[in-house]
């Protein structure tokens, strides 16, 4: 049981996914961070209200207070994470990939390579 479990750990996999979590965790402090420091205090202090944040913003209905500040600003640093994480990484990633699958459309294989040479001795 515990080579199984040993072997699982050590495939790959988990520890890249261990490794993506962890960054991502950290990737989205930094967008929170840069969000409630940056970004809310700007829009908080456009909008209409006493509040320099935006997430104190609240309106109150029948005594419940909506508190629709914090509801834009979970949805700004939602828009942010996507916004960099596609072009951070998603494009980057992509535009590596493409470039490693034309450098490997350009390689022929070794059956292209036998069939490019069957086909020279054969016109000999």
């Amino acid at each position: 049981m515990l080579k199984g479990f040993k072997e699982f750990l050590t495939r790959g996999n988990a520890v890249d996914l261990a490794v993506g979590v962890v960054i991502g965790a950290a990737f989205g402090t930094v967008i929170t961070a840069i969000v409630d420091g940056l970004i809310d205090p700007i829009v908080g202090a456009i909008l209409p209200g006493d509040v320099d944040n935006l997430s104190l913003k609240v309106f109150e209905i029948g005594g419940a207070e909506i508190a629709w500040g914090l509801i834009l600003s979970a949805l700004i640093t939602f828009v942010a994470t996507a916004f960099a994480i596609y072009f951070f990484v998603v494009m980057p990633m992509n535009a590596w990939a493409a470039r490693r699958k034309d450098d490997a459309d350009e390689e022929p294989t070794n059956e292209e390579k036998i069939v490019t040479l069957l086909e020279q001795i054969a016109s000999k």
